[in-house]
């Protein structure tokens, strides 16, 4: 564990949100740190209790009058997918005090099911937030240029606090670890899995096709597994934060959710680590260095929205006739169209797709930009400009515009 605590972007945004609401969610994977956030930025006035003790758990489930007794608000209360059961009692408690904020801090590892109890109990009652692992802005303070081989290093470590800040820890070890407990734990809560081992090469096919778009007949025929439970295995994923489905972009709405989505991993570490990549010599070699970078960049972009309180509108683009955008971003009714490459040379010919896509949506677009690993940022055409990856981290001015 690391010694000393990393500030997270968050904090601002959860302390205005403590401040304008009863109760408080914080929604994300097992590990991200959500516990030593809320105990540091609520070290003073604040109750807390975890839901992972089984006998602290079982009060709340069978006796939660009881439960509210010994712990009774202001409270962060860790973990509460395991009762839902209180849900309940949360909405009375802040019903009779509704002059009062900051009441009540949650936290859960599983958000569909937990937000599916928000709606139930506490909607208009709660700011829901979401706190992935680490981004590189927040591991590196001031922001300064990555070098080649750190940046590799940062992308084998990925975000989780112990493995991305900790230089002793064994990644190998680490994510094995990380892994059975999630399979123990949130898998088998969420859905009742019989063979793990299946679940395990569904893990591994799953990353190697990472970036790709979701072909459900083929991973279902590979694993030799029926359609509805490959769906019902990504919701698993999905559910936990460990994966993210971005979905094809079009104007008309309605065709983004019935197209087939890509998959992507959150976690660059999770995703080195299923592949068998162990060490940075391997991380930009090979056929997956391309789909590392992306689930990088777009890793990046995912968090830096979350940690403002704000949803991720980004989607994928792709024409019938093969040209392609590896992200749109939708920001204050502009869009902003990002293509990925490992290159460390920029030239037009790389961007064809970005091209393309200013030609059909240049009104709606400030600037294009072209991501690699080139020191300097130039022009290579109308509207599109290549970016460095290290400067792309200062999202301020490319989310902005």
């Amino acid at each position: 564990m690391p010694k000393s605590y990393v500030r997270r972007e968050m904090e601002g945004v959860l302390k205005d949100a403590l401040k304008q609401f009863p109760a408080l969610i914080l929604t994300g994977p097992r590990q991200s740190g959500k516990t030593t956030l809320l105990k540091h930025l609520l070290a003073r006035g604040y109750r807390y209790v975890s839901l992972d003790h089984p006998g602290t758990r079982a009060m709340a489930v069978n006796e939660p009058d009881l439960f509210f007794q010994n712990y009774p608000p202001p409270v962060i209360i860790d973990e509460i997918q395991y009762a839902p059961g209180i849900f309940p009692h949360i909405k009375i408690m802040i019903d009779q005090a509704r002059h009062k904020r900051g009441q009540f801090v949650l936290t859960g590892s599983q958000i569909f099911p937990l937000m599916a109890k928000v709606s139930e109990s506490l909607a208009g009652r709660t700011a829901v937030f979401t706190l992935l692992p680490f981004s590189l802005r927040e591991q590196i303070r001031p922001l300064k240029p990555l070098g080649l081989e750190s940046l590799k290093a940062k992308i084998l470590s990925g975000g989780f606090p112990d493995a991305a800040l900790d230089r002793k820890t064994n990644l190998n070890l680490w994510f094995s670890g990380y892994l059975q407990t999630y399979l123990e734990r949130d898998v088998r809560q969420l859905r009742q899995i019989g063979d793990m081992g299946d679940f395990q090469r569904f893990l591994q096919l799953l990353a190697v096709q990472n970036g790709q778009a979701l072909n459900l007949s083929n991973l279902s025929r590979d694993l030799g597994l029926a359609v509805n439970t490959i769906k019902a295995w990504i919701s698993v994923l999905e559910a936990s934060g460990q994966v993210f489905l971005l979905k094809p972009f079009y104007l008309n709405k309605g065709k983004r959710i019935i197209k087939s989505p890509k998959l992507y991993f959150l976690d660059t570490g999770l995703l080195c680590y299923l592949t068998g990549i162990t060490s940075t010599d391997q991380v930009f070699k090979g056929p997956l260095s391309g789909q590392l970078f992306e689930t990088l960049v777009l890793g990046e972009t995912i968090k830096y929205f979350h940690n403002r309180g704000r949803i991720p509108l980004i989607y994928w683009w792709r024409t019938s006739y093969g040209e392609e955008v590896d992200f749109v971003i939708e920001n204050q009714g502009r869009i902003i169209p990002v293509e990925v490459k490992t290159s460390a040379n920029s030239n037009a010919n790389m961007a064809k797709g970005l091209f393309s896509f200013c030609k059909l949506f240049g009104d709606k677009i400030n600037r294009a930009y072209l991501v690699n690993l080139a020191r300097e940022r130039i022009m290579i055409g109308q509207k599109v400009e290549a970016l460095p990856f290290n400067e792309f981290l200062n999202m301020e001015k490319t989310i902005k515009q």
